[in-house]
């Protein structure tokens, strides 16, 4: 076999140092096309089609929950130390779990067309920012401190309960304040404590959700309860995990 000229120069073997770089890098890209899918999200929000304005945002939710678990396999901090994946992955969610949601639910009418709205509007956004910048916000244990900013969640039921203006603006209001206190919310993928439960429930809750994303605009209420109550289930949950540190905590100080 002949192997003279360029091509019996290359390497028989392809580096392997060299591949898992490229597919850091890879990883990288893969969170950033969250970016692009918030635009889409904006855009579609825009034109008045909600439906697949939340398709890309839930896109970018698929993105997001499996990018991290990528990104520590592949060691990505090591292998590609100039870059700040971390702050890529901040950049994006706001964008996916604030901004678009937060435009969405203007143009939906879910936040009221009106100054207060606005005011309404911008509060979420401010705290928001608190909220991603926070840096105990990721506490060592691996829960979020203080709400974790799934606003596309809450646009997504908002806009499938079809309920009322002051129904709305108590919701954002409160989990607005959420983020502000200091109480722990599970992390999903990473949360120790029930985790087995927690990603079993998860899962599930995220087949149920893809499919009412696609049955959009109609709701079927079944399927809109049971997502509602994989939600309760976190919320309680995060409570009680929460209730239980706090009590360990005491005890420890007390001895």
């Amino acid at each position: 076999m002949n192997t003279s000229g360029a091509a019996g120069s290359l390497p028989r073997v392809f580096p392997t140092q060299k591949f898992l770089t490229a597919c850091a890098w890879g990883v990288h890209l893969y969170t950033a096309l969250g970016a692009a899918l918030g635009l889409l999200a904006i855009f579609f929000a825009s034109r008045g089609d909600f439906r697949a304005s939340f398709l890309a945002m839930g896109a970018a939710t698929i993105i997001d929950c499996s990018d991290g678990p990528l990104a520590r396999w592949l060691m990505v901090k090591i292998r590609v130390p100039t870059f700040d994946g971390a702050l890529l992955d901040n950049i994006v969610d706001y964008l996916t779990y604030t901004v678009a949601p937060v435009f969405l639910m203007l143009e939906a009418g879910i936040i009221p067309d009106s100054r207060w709205g606005l005011a309404l509007a911008c509060f979420v956004m401010l705290a928001s920012v608190y909220g991603f910048c926070h840096t105990e916000a990721k506490t060592p244990d691996h829960y979020f401190l203080g709400f974790p900013n799934y606003w596309n969640l809450v646009a997504f039921y908002l806009y499938c309960l079809g309920s009322s203006t002051v129904f709305n603006v108590v919701v954002l209001l409160i989990l607005g304040v959420m983020v502000f206190m200091p109480l722990k919310y599970i992390y999903p993928n990473r949360t120790v404590p029930l985790r087995p439960i927690t990603l079993t429930l998860g899962v599930l809750w995220g087949f149920l959700t893809v499919a009412s994303l696609l049955m959009l605009p109609t709701v079927n209420p079944i399927m809109l309860w049971a997502g509602l109550s994989y939600i309760a289930y976190y919320f309680i949950a995060s409570f009680i995990l929460h209730a239980r540190f706090v009590l360990q905590s005491n005890r420890a100080a007390s001895t």
